[in-house]
Protein backbone atom coordinates (compact mmCIF):
# COMPACT_ATOMS: atom_id res chain seq x y z
CA UNK A 1 0.00 0.00 0.00
CA UNK A 2 0.70 3.99 -0.48
CA UNK A 3 2.43 5.76 2.89
CA UNK A 4 0.60 8.28 2.21
CA UNK A 5 -3.00 9.84 1.60
CA UNK A 6 -2.86 11.81 -1.32
CA UNK A 7 -5.80 14.28 -0.63
CA UNK A 8 -9.56 14.33 -0.02
CA UNK A 9 -12.02 12.51 -1.65
CA UNK A 10 -14.72 14.13 -1.06
CA UNK A 11 -16.45 16.61 1.76
CA UNK A 12 -20.34 15.35 3.11
CA UNK A 13 -22.54 18.13 4.61
CA UNK A 14 -26.02 18.83 6.12
CA UNK A 15 -28.68 20.94 4.04
CA UNK A 16 -32.06 22.46 4.47
CA UNK A 17 -34.78 21.71 1.66
CA UNK A 18 -32.91 20.17 -1.83
CA UNK A 19 -34.06 22.58 -4.63
CA UNK A 20 -32.51 25.24 -2.62
CA UNK A 21 -29.19 23.54 -2.42
CA UNK A 22 -29.19 22.58 -5.88
CA UNK A 23 -29.52 26.17 -6.83
CA UNK A 24 -26.91 27.51 -5.50
CA UNK A 25 -24.47 24.96 -6.29
CA UNK A 26 -25.27 24.27 -9.99
CA UNK A 27 -25.86 27.88 -10.09
CA UNK A 28 -23.66 30.39 -8.78
CA UNK A 29 -20.85 27.88 -7.93
CA UNK A 30 -20.96 26.44 -10.98
CA UNK A 31 -20.97 22.99 -9.92
CA UNK A 32 -22.09 19.84 -11.91
CA UNK A 33 -24.76 17.63 -9.87
CA UNK A 34 -22.87 14.32 -10.65
CA UNK A 35 -25.51 12.09 -8.88
CA UNK A 36 -29.10 12.57 -7.69
CA UNK A 37 -29.32 8.79 -5.40
CA UNK A 38 -31.18 8.69 -1.48
CA UNK A 39 -29.56 8.42 2.06
CA UNK A 40 -28.68 4.65 2.51
CA UNK A 41 -30.06 4.53 5.53
CA UNK A 42 -33.40 6.76 4.86
CA UNK A 43 -34.17 6.70 1.36
CA UNK A 44 -36.84 9.14 1.86
CA UNK A 45 -34.18 11.43 1.83
CA UNK A 46 -32.14 12.55 -1.60
CA UNK A 47 -28.03 12.01 -1.23
CA UNK A 48 -26.49 15.03 -3.75
CA UNK A 49 -22.94 15.30 -5.22
CA UNK A 50 -21.43 17.99 -7.01
CA UNK A 51 -18.16 17.41 -8.08
CA UNK A 52 -16.03 18.35 -11.70
CA UNK A 53 -17.92 17.13 -14.90
CA UNK A 54 -16.15 13.45 -14.27
CA UNK A 55 -16.70 13.42 -10.73
CA UNK A 56 -13.31 13.50 -9.97
CA UNK A 57 -11.95 12.44 -6.27
CA UNK A 58 -10.71 15.61 -4.37
CA UNK A 59 -13.37 17.46 -6.37
CA UNK A 60 -16.84 16.17 -4.59
CA UNK A 61 -18.94 17.96 -2.01
CA UNK A 62 -21.98 15.39 -1.35
CA UNK A 63 -25.49 16.61 0.90
CA UNK A 64 -27.93 15.17 2.86
CA UNK A 65 -30.98 17.46 2.31
CA UNK A 66 -32.75 17.42 4.96
CA UNK A 67 -36.09 20.16 4.53
CA UNK A 68 -36.90 20.03 8.43
CA UNK A 69 -33.58 20.59 9.75
CA UNK A 70 -32.06 22.90 12.60
CA UNK A 71 -29.70 24.87 12.05
CA UNK A 72 -26.67 23.74 12.74
CA UNK A 73 -22.82 25.48 14.40
CA UNK A 74 -19.91 24.69 13.63
CA UNK A 75 -17.52 24.21 16.45
CA UNK A 76 -14.71 22.22 18.59
CA UNK A 77 -14.55 18.40 17.12
CA UNK A 78 -16.43 19.19 13.97
CA UNK A 79 -15.05 19.94 10.34
CA UNK A 80 -15.66 24.14 9.72
CA UNK A 81 -15.23 24.62 6.43
CA UNK A 82 -14.45 23.55 2.98
CA UNK A 83 -12.28 25.79 0.16
CA UNK A 84 -12.38 25.94 -3.40
CA UNK A 85 -9.35 26.77 -5.46
CA UNK A 86 -9.97 28.86 -7.75
CA UNK A 87 -7.60 29.93 -10.84
CA UNK A 88 -6.45 33.45 -10.15
CA UNK A 89 -7.36 34.63 -13.90
CA UNK A 90 -11.00 34.18 -12.94
CA UNK A 91 -10.80 34.96 -9.42
CA UNK A 92 -12.23 38.37 -9.18
CA UNK A 93 -14.66 37.65 -12.05
CA UNK A 94 -16.13 34.78 -9.70
CA UNK A 95 -16.75 37.43 -7.35
CA UNK A 96 -18.40 39.49 -9.41
CA UNK A 97 -20.90 37.31 -10.38
CA UNK A 98 -21.66 36.47 -7.16
CA UNK A 99 -22.37 39.57 -6.23
CA UNK A 100 -24.18 40.09 -9.85
CA UNK A 101 -26.58 37.49 -8.46
CA UNK A 102 -27.02 39.60 -4.85
CA UNK A 103 -24.94 37.13 -2.57
CA UNK A 104 -22.70 38.83 -0.28
CA UNK A 105 -19.30 37.89 -0.69
CA UNK A 106 -16.37 38.98 2.46
CA UNK A 107 -13.81 40.91 1.88
CA UNK A 108 -10.91 39.29 0.84
CA UNK A 109 -8.33 38.69 3.58
CA UNK A 110 -4.96 36.53 3.14
CA UNK A 111 -4.33 33.31 4.49
CA UNK A 112 -0.53 31.95 4.01
CA UNK A 113 -0.21 34.30 1.21
CA UNK A 114 -3.46 33.67 -0.93
CA UNK A 115 -6.83 35.72 -1.20
CA UNK A 116 -9.45 34.28 0.76
CA UNK A 117 -13.23 35.61 0.30
CA UNK A 118 -16.36 33.35 1.52
CA UNK A 119 -20.15 33.51 0.53
CA UNK A 120 -22.89 31.85 2.65
CA UNK A 121 -24.92 28.96 0.96
CA UNK A 122 -28.61 28.90 1.22
CA UNK A 123 -28.45 27.09 4.76
CA UNK A 124 -25.35 30.09 5.86
CA UNK A 125 -22.53 27.31 5.54
CA UNK A 126 -19.58 29.38 5.00
CA UNK A 127 -17.96 28.13 1.34
CA UNK A 128 -14.25 29.88 0.86
CA UNK A 129 -13.06 30.53 -1.88
CA UNK A 130 -9.05 30.64 -2.34
CA UNK A 131 -7.41 32.32 -5.08
CA UNK A 132 -4.71 29.83 -6.19
CA UNK A 133 -1.89 29.83 -8.98
CA UNK A 134 -2.21 26.57 -9.55
CA UNK A 135 -5.95 25.58 -9.68
CA UNK A 136 -6.78 25.07 -13.53
CA UNK A 137 -10.48 25.06 -12.73
CA UNK A 138 -12.90 26.21 -10.08
CA UNK A 139 -14.48 22.26 -8.86
CA UNK A 140 -11.22 21.20 -7.25
CA UNK A 141 -11.10 21.30 -3.56
CA UNK A 142 -8.18 23.39 -1.79
CA UNK A 143 -8.42 22.66 1.31
CA UNK A 144 -10.88 21.19 3.82
CA UNK A 145 -10.52 22.98 7.93
CA UNK A 146 -11.12 21.33 10.88
CA UNK A 147 -11.76 22.85 14.18
CA UNK A 148 -9.99 21.03 17.15
CA UNK A 149 -9.48 22.15 21.41
CA UNK A 150 -6.23 20.44 21.07
CA UNK A 151 -5.07 20.75 17.31
CA UNK A 152 -2.12 18.41 18.11
CA UNK A 153 -3.33 14.98 18.89
CA UNK A 154 -5.03 15.24 15.05
CA UNK A 155 -2.37 16.94 13.48
CA UNK A 156 -0.18 13.68 14.54
CA UNK A 157 -2.90 11.26 13.21
CA UNK A 158 -2.54 13.48 9.98
CA UNK A 159 1.27 13.10 9.77
CA UNK A 160 2.42 10.78 11.81
CA UNK A 161 -0.35 8.51 9.77
CA UNK A 162 -1.54 9.58 6.92
CA UNK A 163 1.81 11.30 5.44
CA UNK A 164 0.67 14.84 5.84
CA UNK A 165 3.60 17.61 6.19
CA UNK A 166 3.27 20.56 8.44
CA UNK A 167 3.81 23.42 6.15
CA UNK A 168 2.85 26.25 8.14
CA UNK A 169 1.30 28.34 10.80
CA UNK A 170 -0.64 31.93 11.66
CA UNK A 171 -2.57 33.70 13.96
CA UNK A 172 -5.11 36.13 13.70
CA UNK A 173 -7.98 37.74 15.14
CA UNK A 174 -6.95 35.22 18.22
CA UNK A 175 -7.59 32.11 16.11
CA UNK A 176 -4.44 29.81 15.24
CA UNK A 177 -4.34 28.45 12.24
CA UNK A 178 -2.19 25.21 11.33
CA UNK A 179 -1.63 24.22 8.21
CA UNK A 180 -0.58 20.26 6.97
CA UNK A 181 -0.41 19.48 2.88
CA UNK A 182 -0.10 15.76 1.54
CA UNK A 183 2.83 15.80 -0.65
CA UNK A 184 2.64 16.07 -4.49
CA UNK A 185 -0.39 17.76 -6.33
CA UNK A 186 -3.82 16.04 -6.01
CA UNK A 187 -6.70 18.40 -5.53
CA UNK A 188 -7.61 18.90 -2.22
CA UNK A 189 -4.48 18.07 -0.53
CA UNK A 190 -4.16 20.69 2.69
CA UNK A 191 -5.68 20.36 5.71
CA UNK A 192 -6.30 22.77 8.24
CA UNK A 193 -6.37 23.04 11.82
CA UNK A 194 -7.40 26.14 13.78
CA UNK A 195 -7.89 26.91 17.42
CA UNK A 196 -9.40 30.05 19.42
CA UNK A 197 -9.76 30.21 23.31
CA UNK A 198 -13.51 31.72 22.17
CA UNK A 199 -16.13 29.51 23.83
CA UNK A 200 -18.47 27.75 21.14
CA UNK A 201 -20.31 24.86 21.24
CA UNK A 202 -20.89 22.56 18.26
CA UNK A 203 -24.38 21.50 17.29
CA UNK A 204 -24.87 19.07 13.91
CA UNK A 205 -27.46 20.54 11.35
CA UNK A 206 -27.93 22.31 8.13
CA UNK A 207 -25.37 24.38 7.30
CA UNK A 208 -22.63 22.08 9.44
CA UNK A 209 -20.35 19.10 8.26
CA UNK A 210 -21.22 15.78 8.92
CA UNK A 211 -17.50 14.30 7.21
CA UNK A 212 -14.92 14.24 5.78
CA UNK A 213 -13.18 11.62 3.15
CA UNK A 214 -10.03 11.05 2.28
CA UNK A 215 -8.50 8.76 -0.75
CA UNK A 216 -7.73 5.36 -1.26
CA UNK A 217 -6.75 4.52 -4.70
CA UNK A 218 -7.41 0.91 -4.95
CA UNK A 219 -8.97 -1.33 -2.35
CA UNK A 220 -5.80 -2.93 -1.74
CA UNK A 221 -4.47 0.58 0.03
CA UNK A 222 -7.84 1.36 1.95
CA UNK A 223 -7.97 -2.41 3.59
CA UNK A 224 -3.61 -1.03 4.54
CA UNK A 225 -5.22 2.09 6.05
CA UNK A 226 -7.42 0.13 8.34
CA UNK A 227 -4.30 -1.94 9.35
CA UNK A 228 -2.17 0.62 9.51
CA UNK A 229 -4.92 2.91 11.87
CA UNK A 230 -5.48 0.04 13.88
CA UNK A 231 -1.45 -0.26 14.92
CA UNK A 232 -1.98 3.08 16.36
CA UNK A 233 -5.22 2.18 18.50
CA UNK A 234 -8.14 3.87 15.57
CA UNK A 235 -10.17 1.17 14.96
CA UNK A 236 -12.03 1.77 11.72
CA UNK A 237 -15.82 -0.04 10.52
CA UNK A 238 -15.87 -2.91 8.23
CA UNK A 239 -15.27 -2.00 4.53
CA UNK A 240 -18.84 -0.05 3.38
CA UNK A 241 -19.89 -0.42 -0.18
CA UNK A 242 -21.49 2.70 -0.91
CA UNK A 243 -22.33 2.26 -4.48
CA UNK A 244 -19.51 4.57 -5.97
CA UNK A 245 -16.78 3.74 -3.51
CA UNK A 246 -15.98 1.90 -0.38
CA UNK A 247 -15.86 3.36 2.73
CA UNK A 248 -14.61 2.82 6.31
CA UNK A 249 -14.87 5.47 8.98
CA UNK A 250 -13.43 6.54 12.11
CA UNK A 251 -13.23 9.23 14.64
CA UNK A 252 -10.32 11.16 14.90
CA UNK A 253 -9.02 11.98 18.70
CA UNK A 254 -10.71 15.53 18.25
CA UNK A 255 -14.16 13.86 17.27
CA UNK A 256 -14.69 14.81 13.70
CA UNK A 257 -15.69 11.66 11.67
CA UNK A 258 -13.28 10.49 9.43
CA UNK A 259 -13.88 8.18 6.58
CA UNK A 260 -11.30 6.90 3.72
CA UNK A 261 -12.96 6.27 0.54
CA UNK A 262 -11.86 4.50 -2.56
CA UNK A 263 -11.59 5.98 -5.92
CA UNK A 264 -13.49 3.29 -8.03
CA UNK A 265 -15.43 2.33 -8.84
CA UNK A 266 -16.86 5.72 -9.61
CA UNK A 267 -19.65 7.62 -10.21
CA UNK A 268 -19.96 6.54 -14.13
CA UNK A 269 -20.29 2.75 -13.27
CA UNK A 270 -24.48 3.17 -13.23
CA UNK A 271 -25.07 5.87 -15.66
CA UNK A 272 -23.10 7.57 -18.81
CA UNK A 273 -20.85 9.99 -17.27
CA UNK A 274 -22.49 12.35 -20.56
CA UNK A 275 -25.56 12.41 -18.36
CA UNK A 276 -24.50 11.80 -14.99
CA UNK A 277 -26.71 13.25 -12.26
CA UNK A 278 -29.92 13.38 -14.58
CA UNK A 279 -31.62 10.88 -13.35
CA UNK A 280 -32.53 9.02 -9.86
CA UNK A 281 -30.38 6.12 -9.40
CA UNK A 282 -30.80 3.83 -6.41
CA UNK A 283 -28.95 1.43 -4.71
CA UNK A 284 -30.11 -2.34 -5.64
CA UNK A 285 -31.95 -2.89 -2.59
CA UNK A 286 -34.17 0.35 -3.13
CA UNK A 287 -34.84 -0.71 -6.46
CA UNK A 288 -38.12 -2.51 -6.07
CA UNK A 289 -39.64 0.69 -4.15
CA UNK A 290 -38.30 3.29 -6.64
CA UNK A 291 -42.10 4.15 -7.53
CA UNK A 292 -43.26 4.92 -3.80
CA UNK A 293 -39.38 6.44 -3.31
CA UNK A 294 -39.77 8.74 -6.50
CA UNK A 295 -43.76 10.07 -4.61
CA UNK A 296 -41.70 11.17 -1.77
CA UNK A 297 -38.65 13.12 -3.19
CA UNK A 298 -39.73 16.32 -4.38
CA UNK A 299 -38.75 17.68 -7.93
CA UNK A 300 -35.27 18.40 -8.71
CA UNK A 301 -34.16 21.44 -10.77
CA UNK A 302 -30.45 21.88 -11.73
CA UNK A 303 -29.27 25.57 -13.10
CA UNK A 304 -28.56 25.35 -16.64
Amino acid sequence: MTTRIPGIHHVTAISGPAQANVAFYTGPLKQRLVKKTVNFDDPGTYHLYYADPKGSPGTVLTFFPFADAGPGQAGPGMASAYAYAVPAAGFDALIADLKAVALEVSAPSLRFGERVVTVKDPDDAPVELIESATATDMHGFHSVTLWEREPDKTARILTDVFGYEAVGSEKLNGVERLRLKAPGAERGNIIDIIRTDAVVRGRPGKGTIHHVAFRARTQDEQHGWQEALARVGHRTTDVIDRQYFNAIYFREPGGVLFEIATDPPGFAVDEPEATMGSKLMLPPQYEPIRERIEQVLPKLTVAS
